[in-house]
């Protein structure tokens, strides 16, 4: 099973226990010999994500939106980036150089064809900006992609 994952980010702590939680529980009905987890490893719910993965006996495959992608991530985040980075079984690239929001979006539609399912850690709410959860939501369900809704309830975005 090919799982992909989008969500937002800056979520808090409270909610972030809430999702995890969520995520491993979800994933616990997947075979890990079969289980290939699919993200950009953005702080947040792809990391989480890429980590629930590994930890269930998983493997990770990255897309890498642009090569400048890690140094627009925070800098607190970098190393976990590069060790998930160097733990996935195929990196795939846009071929973008700029980390903007086109080659986020570009990313995200890799993602959303290599994979089986999309969970999406989304409030439900339109995109902040092009290229956020909702607009990779309606990409993959335009696509033919089933998408599976994290978002705990009375959860808030800020």
């Amino acid at each position: 099973m090919r799982l992909g994952i989008t969500g937002h980010r800056g979520l808090s702590a409270q909610v972030e226990r809430m999702v995890r939680d969520a995520l491993h529980a979800g994933l616990r009905k997947y075979d890990p010999a079969e289980l290939l987890g699919v993200r950009c490893l953005a702080d947040g719910p792809d990391t989480w994500f890429a980590e629930a993965v590994l930890d269930s006996g998983g493997r990770i495959e990255v897309v890498v939106p642009a090569e400048q992608y890690r140094e627009g991530l925070p800098e607190s985040h970098r190393a976990t980036y590069d060790e998930l980075l160097a733990r996935a079984s195929e990196v795939h690239h846009t071929g973008m150089r700029a980390s903007t929001s086109q080659a986020h979006m570009a990313g995200s539609e890799i993602l959303v064809g290599l994979v089986d399912r999309l969970v999406a850690v989304w409030d439900g709410q339109p995109a902040r900006g092009y290229g956020g959860t909702a607009d990779v939501v309606t990409y993959a369900r335009r696509t033919g992609v089933p998408v599976d809704v994290v978002w705990p309830k009375g959860s808030t975005r800020d």
